[in-house]
C-alpha cells in the first residue's frame, strides 16, 4: 500500500543551517528507502509565503495568496512511500528528520483506476 507522509512544522522552528542538514538527512533516508524498494517520491516545499490557494465557487475561480488555513504549523514537504502496512509506514515516518521538531501526518493513498502511470 502507498502512504503519503505530510511533513508539518513551524517555518521558524529551525535555522537555515538546520534546514540544510534536514534536507541532507532526508536525502539519505530516501536512498535507504530506495534500496528497500519503498521510495516513490519526496520533496520539501518552498516557504508558505509562496503559496497560492485556488477555490471555485459558483463557477468562478477565486485565487488568494497564502495557504488555505492559518495554522501554527505549515506543510513543509512530503514523502510518498510503498509500505506493507501502517506499522511499517509509521516506522518510516519516525525517521523523517522533521519528526523531531514538527508533525508527520501519515495517510494511505486511495488508488483509483484511470490515472496515468508515471
Amino acid at each position: 500500500m502507498k502512504y503519503m507522509m505530510l511533513i508539518y512544522g513551524a517555518e521558524d522552528a529551525i535555522t537555515q543551517t538546520e534546514r540544510e542538514e534536514c534536507y541532507g538527512e532526508s536525502a539519505q533516508l530516501a536512498q535507504r528507502l530506495q534500496a528497500k524498494g519503498q521510495y516513490i517520491a519526496a520533496n520539501p516545499l518552498h516557504s508558505v509565503t509562496t503559496a497560492t490557494s485556488v477555490r471555485v465557487r459558483d463557477g468562478k475561480r477565486l485565487v488568494t495568496d497564502g495557504p488555505f488555513a492559518e495554522t501554527r504549523e505549515q506543510l513543509g514537504g512530503y514523502f510518498l512511500i510503498d509500505a506493507g502496512d501502517l506499522d511499517e509506514a509509521l516506522a518510516v515516518a519516525e525517521q523523517i528528520p522533521m519528526a523531531k521538531k514538527g508533525t508527520i501526518e501519515v495517510r494511505p493513498i486511495v488508488e483509483i483506476s484511470g490515472l496515468p502511470e508515471k
